[in-house]
């Protein structure tokens, strides 16, 4: 888990391939970012709040058993699902809902090999930064680093930001 630079309401968080050679970064919302605190500062209040007490249920009254899927990239938000294993039936919802999910329940979270691939970057222990796909990035965000790039006079990125708005809006040429 991590802060965006010059932002308090955006966080990332950041998957790790079994290897730990690739890594995939989800955008959240700074209420998600307060969620995982709470949960790795194992506050005691965790322990009773709903997706833990649901979790409880679920897994301690049912023999359901469950994996996460994250599968799909549309206009800047990974998309992702909660399977049902063994009736195969999914469940959409939104990524960073999905990796806390899995966190809480220790629920396995794959993330679908060609989206892995085209998403993922490599991996550096102890980096100072992380890099983040322009396309990972939501319609809000998008705006907002456009308008920044503009007011510090990096036309290069701005361009780069304008024709991504313009790809999501099925403007390219």
């Amino acid at each position: 888990m991590s802060e965006i630079v010059g932002t308090k309401e955006v966080g990332l968080l950041i998957l790790l391939d079994e290897e730990e050679k690739r890594q995939l970064t989800i955008a959240c919302d700074r209420q998600m970012m307060y969620q995982f605190e709470l949960r790795l500062q194992h506050l005691p209040i965790a322990e009773r709040l709903l997706p833990e007490v649901m979790w409880q249920v679920i897994s301690t009254q049912s023999e359901l058993r469950f994996e996460i899927i994250i599968n799909d990239l549309i206009d800047g938000q990974y998309r992702a699902v909660l399977c049902n294993i063994d009736s195969l039936e999914p469940v959409a919802m939104r990524a960073s809902d999905a990796v806390l999910l899995s966190y809480i329940g220790k629920i396995p979270l794959y993330i679908e090999e060609g989206l892995m691939d085209k998403q993922s970057v490599k991996y550096v222990r102890e980096a100072s930064g992380v890099s983040i796909p322009v396309n990972t990035i939501s319609d809000d965000m998008l705006q907002k680093a456009l308008d920044k790039a503009i007011a510090d006079e990096n036309y290069e990125l701005a361009s780069h930001l304008r024709d991504e708005m313009k790809r999501r809006k099925g403007n390219v040429q």
